[in-house]
């Protein structure tokens, strides 16, 4: 697994998640993929970020195989914290974050898409919460940055994923990409764009549009995942996480 960072173009930091087989991220890597953003956006020659996958997506959550292998709660509270970790560090990144999507945007994909400035996606990505069927609660908080409440409480309450065609006429997309070969290419002229502003302006204006923004994204992702432990407490959520690995071709959350 690798957490890399690049410069595809001056002012414009590429940061990319890679662990196979579908980005789903063990407790460290949601700890690497945090440090990586803030290190990106402290870098004062960096006036935007992209955020990315490698492989078949952007992200699917964490990785249930690590915490139901994982003796007592050590896991669930590593993801938890790990998660919130790397959600604000989107957020709170110093420059504007770009998450540009491809294929599944699943569980803490969401959380991660749902904090940033901006989304670009191909066509077909796919966006989803299948929290309820594994055993947790959480990034509901995200899912409501991008779309109107009567959308995101059936989505959530059925686990049923939505297109990027869909959520670009909802607005909560800036641009589509025909293809995944086109979708790096569609973040980076919107990263381009931002980039070619005052980097010590982009700074203030990131700082005030958080300041100004209606809901505590830290605290509101907190109060959901205390609702994850007590379903963990009630021993619901370690069925559900079994009953999805023992299901086929069970990957992530």
């Amino acid at each position: 697994m690798s957490v890399s960072t690049s410069t595809p173009r001056d002012g414009v930091a590429l940061v990319t998640v890679d662990h196979p087989p579908v980005n789903a991220l063990p407790v460290h890597a949601w700890y690497d993929l945090a440090e990586a953003l803030t290190a990106a956006g402290r870098d004062r020659a960096h006036r935007a970020v992209v955020l990315t996958g490698a492989g078949r997506g952007f992200n699917a959550g964490v990785d249930i195989k690590e915490m139901q292998r994982t003796a007592g709660h050590e896991a669930l509270i590593g993801a938890n914290r790990g998660c919130a970790a790397a959600f604000a560090a989107v957020y709170e990144c110093e420059v504007p974050v770009i998450a540009a999507v491809h294929g599944h945007c699943l569980g803490g994909g969401i959380g991660l898409a749902g904090n940033a400035d901006a989304l670009v996606a191909t066509e077909d990505a796919t966006f989803g919460l299948p929290e309820l069927d594994r055993g947790a609660l959480g990034a509901a908080t995200h899912l409501s940055r991008m779309l109107p409440p009567q959308l995101v409480r059936p989505l959530y309450y059925t686990g049923r994923t939505v297109t990027a065609r869909e959520l670009h006429r909802h607005g909560a997309v800036w641009a589509l990409a025909e293809s995944r070969h086109t979708l790096l290419e569609t973040a980076l002229e919107l990263a381009g764009g931002i980039a070619a502003k005052d980097g010590y302006l982009l700074r203030l204006a990131k700082e005030a549009l958080n300041g100004i923004d209606p809901v505590d994204v830290r605290r509101s992702y907190r109060y959901e995942q205390g609702y994850t432990f007590e379903a963990n407490l009630a021993g619901v959520s370690d069925r559900h996480r079994d009953a999805f690995l023992n299901a086929p071709a069970a990957e992530g959350s």
